[in-house]
């Protein structure tokens, strides 16, 4: 008897193990393992960058990166114009983008999802009128509405999240609005309603639940349009203000040294393109593993 009782935790331990490392290996490589090293990179910036990311020193401008001739190895990617370290500036900048996507993300999400379920939910003149607005919203040119909300108002971290999460709301109130109706029929919320339960606490306690899904789907696939948005907001020079380390921003002063010094503008630039690459195909992966239509093919 002694025997079995040592061996049945040890029994569960490993079943336990064996089932997270199945779990583990049907994950999606590589977008993992690049959005784990952008998180690990902006959390310990700080201790990864070997330069301040906006002291420079004029007579290191323009070093060519390390392996190039005129390159040393203290500037392993090169120096910017004013003799910046072009590493530690794209170490620092996945802190504004990842900042920036997940706040307004938060933002954007609440306010949709509030607007969808009381649609949805409410039907009737609150549906017709919320939804106009939606509409209207969705007809907006993003892009040149954001532009002139950043030049308004003073460029800050803070006012692009704010800006960014005002402007993408309707995509979520959209989604959370069919997904209401649907789940609004169901036989669990009827009986909700005969017990008397409040319209407030059936949305927060049955419909939301069951819409979570899509929204975390949207959510994932929204973060690498976000990074895009503020690196163009950046690149224009309404996004973070400088010297603050931003991808968009360091392509935009980079620029007019493409053709002598392409270092200053490619490394902030493939940084973008991985982490909008990782953030798509690891959405597209977490839409098929939780749509269960796709599960069942």
């Amino acid at each position: 008897m002694a025997v079995i009782v040592l061996e049945k935790p040890r029994r569960t331990a490993l079943a336990w193990t064996s089932l997270l490392a199945s779990r583990m290996r049907q994950l999606p490589l590589f977008p993992v393992a690049i959005l784990a090293l952008l998180l690990t990179t902006a959390i310990f910036a700080g201790y990864l960058a070997p330069h301040s990311p906006t002291r420079g020193e004029v007579r290191k401008s323009l070093t060519p990166p390390s392996w190039m001739e005129g390159g040393t190895r203290d500037h392993m990617l090169g120096t910017d114009r004013l003799g910046r370290d072009v590493f530690s500036r794209v170490i620092h900048g996945t802190r504004p983008s990842l900042i920036v996507s997940v706040m307004a993300i938060v933002v954007a999400g609440s306010i949709g999802t509030a607007v969808g379920l009381i649609a949805g939910y409410k039907r009737g003149w609150a549906d017709i009128l919320l939804m106009r607005l939606t509409d209207i919203a969705l007809s907006l040119p993003l892009i040149l509405i954001a532009v002139v909300m950043a030049v308004v108002t003073e460029p800050s971290l803070r006012n692009i999240i704010i800006i960014l999460g005002v402007l993408l709301w309707p995509r979520y109130a959209r989604q959370v609005r069919g997904e209401t109706l649907a789940v609004k029929e169901q036989d669990f919320v009827a009986r909700s309603i005969v017990a008397g339960r409040s319209g407030f606490g059936i949305c927060m306690h049955h419909i939301l639940p069951n819409v979570m899904p899509s929204l975390l789907v949207i959510s994932t696939l929204q973060v690498g349009y976000v990074i895009l948005l503020e690196g163009t907001l950046s690149f224009l020079g309404v996004g973070v203000p400088p010297p603050q380390p931003a991808w968009g921003l360091m392509i935009a002063e980079g620029r007019g040294q493409l053709a002598t010094a392409w270092w200053t503008v490619l490394f902030p630039g493939l940084a973008m393109l991985l982490v909008v690459l990782s953030v798509n195909l690891f959405g597209d992966w977490l839409r098929d593993k939780l749509d269960p239509k796709l599960r069942q093919l």
